[in-house]
């Protein structure tokens, strides 16, 4: 099984700009064997919040093996030419090691920051991916679209792999599995995806038909992961800084329909998670690749967990891994 490490890009302003724990956390992660450290988005978070597109760049600096990836960057805030130019010099720079996951956004006010109407994100969403994978893969690109229009463009360096960096999309509902089966590469599922109600979108996903250029469908889920010598260790390190975020997601996920699973308790989340002991986390990450994972995403910490903590579990998951 790949394993992927989400990496807590919260920032506090004693620390900012440095992101001295995340690069900790993946040279352990790439010596562990995980495959990727991944990446995501927040604006306008008042904490603070290191910026997705330099952070990948600055890993990319610091290790030389484990991909990086994004789940997801809000596809729709952005220019797609300078999306792709950047996301494409972030493929060169770190020796082909990119994956680039996207979602549609939901917060109403990081799309008022970017002065992008939150009606029009998939129209900009489809539009803007198209632009982008075709200025990944050909020589010249002329296009004439509702939002953007470029004529003769190309970009120069292009990604180093060949015929594009995969990508990923992220979300539930039937018009993101068919749009992710038609455009991108794999689908992320959310961190509060149900267990019971993975087996029915995975086949949903890979029922529909891939589109042409696309490189696969992969099945990647996202899920809470500390693994430590027993499970009550593990609960002990997790369960207060990661009901502190679901506190907060409360607020951030006001408008969202999955407002509701941030409130579970404790036993609800660890039956959508690999959080235990090294026996249970190992079995976990079996029963997940039976149900369809290609690799699962793992959410070791959560903002206020100590630096320790969180290097201990990517050792044991690591272990699990040998």
């Amino acid at each position: 099984m790949r394993l992927g490490l989400y990496l807590n890009l919260y920032g506090t302003p004693d620390e900012r700009p440095r992101l001295a724990d995340a690069v900790e956390q993946a040279k352990l992660a790439e010596q562990a064997g995980f495959e990727w450290v991944v990446l995501g988005e927040r604006h306008l978070h008042r904490p603070g919040y290191h910026e997705i597109l330099t952070s990948m760049t600055w890993l990319a600096a610091h290790t030389s093996r484990i991909g990086i990836a994004t789940a997801g960057i809000v596809a729709p805030l952005y220019d797609p030419v300078v999306l792709a130019e950047t996301l494409a010099h972030i493929d060169v720079l770190s020796g082909g090691r990119l994956t680039a996951g996207f979602v549609l956004g939901y917060r109403p006010e990081e799309f008022a920051l970017y002065g992008v109407t939150q009606a029009e994100r998939v129209a900009r969403f489809e539009e803007g991916l198209e632009i982008l994978t075709r200025l990944w893969t050909s020589d010249e690109v002329t296009y004439d679209g509702k939002f953007t229009s470029i004529q003769d463009a190309y970009l120069s360096p292009r990604p180093v792999q060949s015929p594009r960096p995969r990508i990923w999309n992220g979300g539930r509902v039937s018009a993101v599995l068919e749009r992710t089966a038609r455009m991108c590469d794999g689908w992320t599922t959310s961190f509060n995806e149900l267990d019971a109600d993975l087996p029915a979108r995975i086949s949903e996903y890979l029922s529909y038909p891939r589109g042409e250029g696309t490189l696969g469908q992969e099945v990647i889920l996202c899920r809470e992961g500390y693994c430590a010598p027993t499970s009550q260790d593990a609960r002990t390190a997790l369960e207060e800084p990661l009901r502190d975020l679901y506190d907060a997601y409360t607020g951030w996920k006001r408008t969202s329909t999955d407002v509701s699973r941030y409130t579970q308790g404790w036993d609800d989340i660890v039956d959508r998670s690999a959080i235990g002991s090294p026996a249970q986390c190992a079995d976990r990450l079996a029963h997940y690749e039976e149900l369809g994972a290609d690799g699962i995403i793992l959410r070791i910490q959560p903002p206020g967990m100590s630096q320790a903590d969180a290097l201990r579990s990517i050792e044991a998951f690591g272990e699990l891994l040998t």
